[in-house]
């Protein structure tokens, strides 16, 4: 998978269905904001529970745009690989794969 070129199909996928219902994109925008606020936990260790999530629904394009965000948030290879033990551990086999997903998008969106 070519990691830049999904992403970029999954933004224009989105951006042309947002147009069709504006008031539940903006409704999302407006809980996405609230959700990653800073408070007792961080945006970048919330960053991590999104991904764990994304692994364990299987969402490509969930992992793609959490591992950019931990990406922008200075996330480490090696925090990142940790956090991608647990979500194995949780989740068996399909997210093993998944996981290892997530570290190659790391690693395209780091370079």
């Amino acid at each position: 998978m070519d990691w830049k070129d999904f992403m970029a199909e999954t933004e224009a996928n989105i951006g042309a269905f947002s147009k069709e219902v504006p008031e539940t994109v903006r409704g999302f925008g407006i809980m996405g904001k609230a959700a990653k606020t800073d408070g007792a936990l961080s945006e970048k260790t919330k960053e991590f529970i999104a991904l764990g999530i994304a692994i364990a629904t299987r969402c490509d394009s969930c992992i793609g745009f959490h591992v950019r965000s931990l990406v922008r948030l200075g996330a480490t290879r090696d925090e990142l690989c940790e956090a991608l033990a647990m979500a194995t551990y949780m989740g068996g086999g399909p997210s093993y794969a998944y996981s290892a997903k997530a570290l190659k998008a790391f690693d395209v969106f780091s370079a």
